[in-house]
C-alpha cells in the first residue's frame, strides 16, 4: 500500500513541465522556481511553526542552495526549453548519476545489474534524444544534467541532516531558504540581465495561470514534498523508488493531455524502456530481499 501512496508525490512531480508549458511557457525559470518554493515553504512554516537553531543554519543555508534554487532553477529551465515528455523521461537517468557520484566520492562499485541498468539507460537515452528525431535546446539538455547531479547530491545532504536536524525543520527551511535565493536570482537577472523576459510580471495573470500557480505551490510541493519525506520514513529507499515510476508517467501524460505533444510508436517504446530498467535494480533487490526472508 506504501508503494501505492509513493506513486503520489512523483505523478505530481512529473506534471511540473506540461504545467508550466501549457500556462506560463514565457516566464522566467528563476521566477517560476521562487515562486513554487518561497510559498510552499511559508506555507509548511504556517501549518507547523518552526525555527532553526544557531548551529543548523550553515547546513540549511546548503542544502536550500542545492536541493532547491539550482534544482528549481534547472528543472524549470528544462520546463521552458525542452518536451515536456522528454524531460520526464530523462530524469529517470537519475540512477546512472547516483552510481557515478557513488563510485568517484566514496568508491562504491556499483553491482552488475546497476551496471548493466545504467548502460542500457545511457544507451536507450542516446537513441531517445536523438537530435535527427526530437528537436533539443542545448540550455535545456544541460539544464537535465544539471538537475540530475543536484537531486543526488541534494538526496545525500538530506540524508545527512534528517539524521541531526528534525524532518520538518529540514523540509520547511530548505524550501524558504531555497526560494528566497531564488526571488534575489531572479531580481538580478530582472534588473541587470534580462529585463524583457520580466515584462509578464507586469502583466495581467489569467486564472490559468493562477491555477497553474496554486497547483505549483499547493499539491505539486508543499503536499508532494510532505508526503515524499513522510513515507521514507515508514519504507525503504527501495520500495520508494517503485513509486518514482509514476514521474515520467505523469509527464507523458501531460504532455499529451495539456500541449498536445505527440511521438511515434518507437519514441513510446523507448520511453518504457527507459522507465523499465530504471526501476529494475530495486525491483529485484526488493525481490531477493523478500525470498531471503522466507
Amino acid at each position: 500500500m506504501n508503494i501505492l501512496f509513493a506513486m503520489f508525490p512523483a505523478f505530481l512531480w512529473g506534471t511540473t513541465y506540461a504545467v508550466t508549458k501549457y500556462a506560463t511557457p514565457d516566464w522566467p525559470p528563476l521566477l517560476l522556481g521562487a515562486l513554487r518554493a518561497l510559498p510552499a515553504g511559508l506555507l509548511l512554516l504556517l501549518l507547523k511553526p518552526s525555527l532553526p537553531t544557531r548551529s543548523q543554519w550553515p547546513s540549511l543555508l546548503t542544502l536550500g542552495a542545492v536541493n532547491i534554487a539550482l534544482f528549481f532553477a534547472f528543472i524549470f529551465i528544462m520546463a521552458v526549453n525542452l518536451p515536456a515528455a522528454i524531460a520526464g523521461v530523462g530524469m529517470v537517468s537519475v540512477p546512472v548519476v547516483a552510481l557515478i557520484y557513488a563510485w568517484l566520492t566514496k568508491g562504491q562499485r556499483p553491482a552488475k545489474i546497476q551496471a548493466f541498468c545504467a548502460m542500457a539507460l545511457v544507451v536507450l537515452a542516446w537513441l531517445l534524444f536523438d537530435p535527427a528525431h526530437v528537436s533539443l535546446n542545448v540550455l535545456g539538455v544541460a539544464a537535465l544534467f544539471g538537475a540530475l547531479l543536484t537531486i543526488v547530491i541534494g538526496s545525500t545532504l538530506v540524508q545527512s541532516l534528517s539524521v541531526h536536524i528534525h524532518w520538518w525543520v529540514v523540509l520547511t527551511w530548505q524550501l524558504i531558504i531555497g526560494g528566497t535565493i531564488l526571488l534575489l536570482a531572479a531580481f538580478i537577472d530582472g534588473s541587470l540581465l534580462h529585463s524583457e523576459q520580466y515584462q509578464v510580471v507586469f502583466e495581467p495573470i489569467s486564472a490559468l495561470q493562477y491555477s497553474a500557480l496554486f497547483w505549483l505551490i499547493v499539491p505539486n510541493t508543499a503536499i508532494a514534498y510532505i508526503l515524499y519525506v513522510w513515507l521514507l520514513g515508514r519504507m525503504t529507499v527501495a520500495e520508494f523508488s517503485f513509486g518514482t515510476i509514476a514521474n515520467p508517467i505523469a509527464g507523458i501524460v501531460c504532455a499529451v493531455l495539456l500541449i498536445n505533444e505527440q511521438y511515434q510508436d518507437w519514441q513510446y517504446l523507448l520511453m518504457f524502456m527507459m522507465i523499465v530498467f530504471s526501476v529494475l535494480p530495486q525491483m529485484l533487490k526488493l525481490r531477493l530481499f523478500k525470498l531471503q526472508k522466507t
